[in-house]
């Protein structure tokens, strides 16, 4: 039986002009737009704390760093896995409401684990069990979010709706020290439990109330599909599961399975996650032990990354809609940009460059890491948007992700790669899979410039 929160409300439209309705488009809209970017940046409240507490846990309850990996990791492969199988589960429901619904539940994991937190074997099985049912429930959030924006906004200001909601993770990550902190001193006498209790109390008030604002669709106002609100044509892959009444799983077969696009952007997400977590993994590192930084420096480059990719987030989004939705040859524009900063980064012999080669890096890596997800969006109808997205995100993660924190560092520590080892090693590995990444969103691009030149000899939607 389906939970009430989670059915789609479709109203008649309302007998008004296309003008008439935009104008009552905005409110409900920005509604919506705010449960999905407070919730995903909620979300980071209930994650991030984690890596916040570990020094804590550390030392009030003895813990290991294998147990603190082991917590981590149960994370990370439910998250990876969940990408898939609860982004296919939630097709065809409001996407908007899975936000606050994984919200709650993982707030409640949290919640949980501040409270078993202790010593013991058993509550250390208990917190990777909570830890890792908090992952899965997170899952659906990224690929929900972009379905709510994809239903509201018009195909000319997508770019820019992603990009500005990609910034929710970046507020949260940068929330998550002080509210975790916060809750710990004031509520808890310093207590790390309170790391944990606090962040994910904050977290269900959230979901709680996300629950009754906005909606997926204007439809669920009777304001009628986008495209019919903004006078676009309606993209062929919704057409096709409208006219043959397509179930979910001939969906997911067709549009994902055996959607050669989604492939090439899965592939292309693997080895653009090699160059994003290779850099965000190891920077301080490299920085320290080669560059002869101090760890300070080194630390404030890592900073300077965020910061690049917090103003590259929206900037490049924004670019894509001025170049009418070309997400693909956008990418590839700033991955030739990559490649090239990379070798400044390589040898930065000052301060200045290696923050400067830092904050470029943040910059243009968020170009393909927001433009691969919005992409996808043109080759996808609407109802098998999420588990495309999920499908790529576990390929990001379970692949792409672990090469970057394992692989990466198996070659920096002296480990061959095509005949280079340590650093040298590890720099090429980055470069080739930016290169490789590069290859994969120009036949992309290819494929979007035909969708396009498609779309506009199309009759808008009425």
């Amino acid at each position: 039986m389906e939970l009430s929160i989670l059915k789609r409300v479709r109203k008649p439209t309302l007998d008004l002009s296309p003008k008439e309705r935009r104008k009552l488009w905005c409110s409900p809209f920005l509604k919506s737009y705010l449960v999905v970017f407070v919730s995903y940046m909620a979300m980071y409240l209930v994650r991030k704390n984690f890596n916040i507490a570990q020094n804590d846990m550390i030392s009030d309850y003895g813990m290991s760093l294998t147990q603190l990996g082991t917590i981590g990791l149960g994370f990370s492969i439910t998250y990876g896995v969940g990408k898939t199988v609860l982004n296919y589960w939630s097709g065809g429901k409001n996407a908007k409401n899975i936000l606050p619904l994984g919200l709650l539940l993982s707030g409640f994991c949290i919640l949980g684990m501040g409270l078993v937190m202790g010593p013991s074997s058993s509550q250390f099985i208990m917190m990777t069990i909570l830890y890792a049912a908090s992952g899965f429930f997170q899952s659906g959030g990224g690929s929900n979010s972009v379905v709510t924006i994809t239903n509201w906004t018009p195909r000319n200001r997508r770019g820019l709706g992603v990009g500005f909601w990609n910034i929710s993770h970046n507020a949260g990550g940068a929330l998550a020290a002080a509210v975790a902190m916060f809750g710990a001193d004031y509520f808890f006498g310093g207590d790390v439990k309170g790391m944990f209790i606090f962040p994910a109390a904050i977290a269900i008030i959230i979901a709680i109330i996300g629950f009754f604002m906005g909606n997926d669709s204007p439809e669920a106002y009777g304001l009628g599909t986008v495209e019919e609100i903004f006078e676009e044509p309606i993209s062929e892959e919704d057409n096709a599961v409208k006219e043959n009444k397509l179930t979910k799983m001939e969906i997911f077969k067709k549009y994902v399975l055996f959607n050669k696009v989604i492939w090439l952007l899965c592939f292309a997400n693997v080895f653009l996650y090699i160059v994003r977590s290779g850099i965000d993994q190891w920077s301080t590192v490299y920085a320290h032990q080669i560059l002869g930084f101090s760890k300070d420096v080194a630390n404030s480059g890592f900073t300077m990354f965020e910061v690049g990719a917090l103003v590259g987030t929206c900037l490049w989004g924004l670019l894509s809609d001025l170049f009418n939705g070309r997400r693909g040859a956008v990418s590839c524009f700033a991955l030739i940009c990559i490649v090239f900063t990379l070798g400044y980064y390589q040898h930065a012999d000052s301060i200045f460059a290696y923050k400067a080669s830092l904050f470029a890096l943040g910059f243009l890596v968020f170009a393909p890491q927001l433009l691969i997800g919005v992409a996808a969006i043109g080759f996808v109808p609407k109802q098998g948007l999420a588990a495309a997205d999920g499908v790529k995100g576990t390929f990001a993660y379970l692949i792409g992700d672990s090469f970057a924190k394992i692989g990466l560092g198996y070659i920096a520590e002296g480990n061959p790669f095509f005949g280079l080892d340590g650093w040298t090693g590890t720099f090429a590995a980055i470069k080739a899979a930016a290169i490789a990444c590069f290859v994969l969103m120009a036949v992309v691009a290819l494929f979007e410039e035909i969708k396009i030149r498609k779309l506009a000899q199309q009759p808008a939607a009425h």
